[in-house]
């Protein structure tokens, strides 16, 4: 199935269970909490917390997101990405937890053909109805798997509405690696949908809980690129790209580094299509960020002339590059040198942000490749006292 394809079956199948369909917000996220749109149910968060009544009972959406926060994950495993479409499903205090588990799992097998016996599903630890349910709709139990609130309690990271949260994954089968499940192995068991069962109002961490929702609701993410990935047969997310073939012909290669410039690539042109334009605050870094970690991965494997703004035909990023390729030419030599010698100053790490343009999280990826550990709250401290002195 192609991308227009998963989303058509999507949308019939919930909008045959009295779904309505809404837009996308933008990427750029209305949210001051928030520098992006990092999952389907930002648009909705004020419905979640009672603040005003959504257009219906019964919502869907396909939602173009942002996250950075697996960026060094990016081409060394096979499923991350910094943008990514989310597929969901949301309702208010309407259906609940057996309504979206059984759905979900019609969907998968019947709509999108999987393979029923190589799904899994994890559940929060202390959730003992959801495990109860997952069996009752004939899942074994050597098939579902409790897991902790790193996995399974979801929140937008911020104070607001969350909950736990019910997944279903994929077995790729033993060449992704050892069995077990996704406890074990999270690169052979994909996870496809996230099931968020939102009742509770969340304060500066997941640990904290300030009380319930004004109802109890369900907010589902189903990772359009990894359902396809899977359908398809593939074996890393970037494979689904275009610009994939592309920046293998131009290096030669298929190693990591590739992968990481077509991701950056990818998100980078998502951002500057939502207006965001590269700098040094915000939003604005988080792209900049992007274009020059693309760029430094695209220096190691040769390619030193400015060719990224050409690869997706963007003026912006032609300019980004002309201005950083010296600099990074620049920085990675003092680095390199510091490096040799066996040593990493912050002074020096602080110079080379400051005075050279050298990002201090490009300088970290460098150290961390070479076996050192940048001290960043050494770095912070000499940030704060430049800024004040400023």
């Amino acid at each position: 199935m192609n991308p227009d394809e998963i989303r058509s079956t999507f949308f019939d199948f919930f909008g045959d269970r009295g779904h309505l369909l809404l837009p996308p917000s933008s990427v750029v996220s209305s949210d001051d909490s928030l520098l992006f749109t990092n999952a389907g149910m930002n648009q909705f968060r004020p419905y979640y917390l009672g603040e005003r009544p959504p257009p219906h009972r019964r919502l869907m959406s396909s939602q173009p997101c942002v996250r950075t926060v697996d960026i060094d994950n990016i081409g060394y495993t096979t499923r991350h990405s910094t943008s990514f479409e989310m597929l969901g499903n949301f309702a208010f205090s309407d259906y609940f937890k057996l309504e979206s588990m059984s759905w979900a799992l019609k969907l998968l097998t019947d709509g999108f053909g999987l393979d029923r016996d190589r799904l899994w599903v994890t559940v929060f630890s202390t959730d003992d109805e959801s495990f109860v349910l997952w069996q009752k709709l004939g899942f074994p139990t050597d098939r579902i798997q409790r897991l902790g609130i790193e996995d399974n309690y979801w929140s937008m990271g911020v104070p607001g509405p969350g909950g736990p949260n019910s997944e279903l994954f994929y077995d790729r089968g033993p060449s992704f690696g050892r069995s077990g499940g996704p406890s074990v192995n999270s690169e052979r068991y994909l996870e496809l949908w996230n099931l968020v069962f939102m009742q509770d109002v969340r304060g500066n961490s997941d640990e904290e809980i300030l009380g319930p929702l004004p109802g109890r609701h369900v907010d589902t993410g189903l990772g359009l690129s990894r359902l396809q990935l899977v359908l398809s047969g593939g074996r890393h997310v970037q494979e689904l790209d275009p610009l994939l073939p592309k920046v293998r012909e131009l290096t030669g290669s298929s190693s990591p580094s590739v992968r990481i410039v077509v991701d950056h690539l990818r998100t980078s042109l998502l951002l500057l299509d939502a207006g965001v334009a590269p700098g040094n605050d915000g939003r604005s870094y988080v792209l900049r960020r992007l274009l020059r970690r693309a760029m430094r991965h695209l220096h190691l494997l040769g390619v030193t002339d400015p060719v990224l703004g050409q690869l997706i035909g963007h003026p912006l990023v032609s300019r980004e590059e002309r201005a950083f390729t010296r600099t990074l030419v620049r920085g990675q030599n003092i680095l390199q040198r510091a490096l040799d010698r066996g040593s990493l100053p912050v002074e020096l790490v602080f110079k080379l942000h400051e005075t050279h343009g050298f990002p201090v999280e490009l300088t970290e990826e460098i150290a961390r490749e070479r076996g050192f550990k940048v001290d960043r709250a050494g770095f912070d401290t000499l940030m704060a006292s430049h800024r004040s002195r400023s």
